[in-house]
């Protein structure tokens, strides 16, 4: 396995930015919508930095999205007795809602167009 630095480094500063946004945004707009965008391309950039092309690594990572808000819908936090812990109810998430849906799907088509770009360079 080698680690792809490209990808480690886009991580880091994603997490950076989300971390940023977690403590010090309280808007309407970027907390909720470009947040729950980010987290996407996060994960595909985490993933990405200790494994090679995933084939529909997009489209799992929106499987895991809607998955996450499923798991909200049904209040998840609460059926695990978690929700004292604000860490993991961050991370978790405690509220259904189809606009993070709909920020997934974003994200997932802004993947599909940088994978796109990136495999035209360099085909496999």
């Amino acid at each position: 396995m080698k680690i792809n630095i490209k990808y480690i480094f886009s991580f880091l500063i994603l997490l950076t930015i989300e971390v940023l946004i977690a403590l010090f945004v309280h808007d309407k707009f970027i907390r909720p919508y470009i947040g729950d965008v980010l987290v996407i391309i996060l994960l595909y950039c985490f993933i990405r930095s200790f494994l090679r092309k995933i084939k529909f690594l997009p489209y799992y990572l929106f499987l895991f999205g809607i998955i996450a808000e499923i798991l909200q819908y049904y209040k998840i936090i609460y059926l695990l007795n978690l929700q004292d812990n604000k860490i993991l109810s961050i991370i978790i998430g405690s509220s259904f809602d189809i606009k993070d849906i709909l920020c997934y799907l974003a994200a997932v088509i802004i993947l599909i167009i940088w994978e796109k770009i990136e495999y035209s360079k360099y085909p496999s």
